[in-house]
């Protein structure tokens, strides 16, 4: 079985995340969304919010999974047997980001494989931190999440 590791914070699910995941489920019989514990970031939602979000997005489709997890991503991989990690690409900037940690990852593991997809151009400019700025200040969020956080969020409290 092809398992395959999307991690990320997910502060919250956008529409690019859900582009690349609906892209790799061609490619992996099984992905695993992977919430992760970024200590150098303080997330908006709570990790009950954004677990329950991304559920809601796939509740029908039993190949997606959503879990968190601290420490190495390589870890988590080993933990659940995934031998693809699947990363979304925006920007040339994003690529050269990632690519060193693949290549930290491959040194670390070299049985896990890392998978680059782009975004389609219509969420290329999509990103949490920019969605998040945009609804802390009162803007319309909806081009940019799914219907199952548009409606999560509205009963959040800023």
């Amino acid at each position: 079985m092809r398992i395959c590791l999307f991690p990320g914070t997910f502060d919250p699910i956008t529409l690019g995340h859900t582009d690349v995941i609906g892209r790799g489920l061609d490619l992996f019989d099984r992905i695993v969304i992977g919430i992760g514990t970024n200590s150098s970031k303080t997330p908006m939602f709570t990790l009950e919010e954004r677990t329950a979000w991304i559920r809601e997005v796939y509740k029908n489709d039993p190949r997606v999974e959503v879990s968190a997890y601290q420490g190495l991503t390589i870890d988590f991989c080993k933990k659940i047997d995934a031998r693809f990690i699947l990363r979304g690409i925006r920007y040339v900037s994003d690529f050269e980001y990632e690519k060193a940690i693949a290549d930290v990852n491959r040194t670390i593991a070299p049985e896990i494989e890392t998978i680059f997809l782009t975004c389609i151009p219509q969420y290329s400019s999509i990103a949490s931190t920019l969605v998040r700025d945009i609804y802390k200040y009162g803007g319309d969020v909806k081009p940019f999440l799914p219907e199952a956080v548009l409606e999560g969020i509205k009963k959040h409290k800023l």
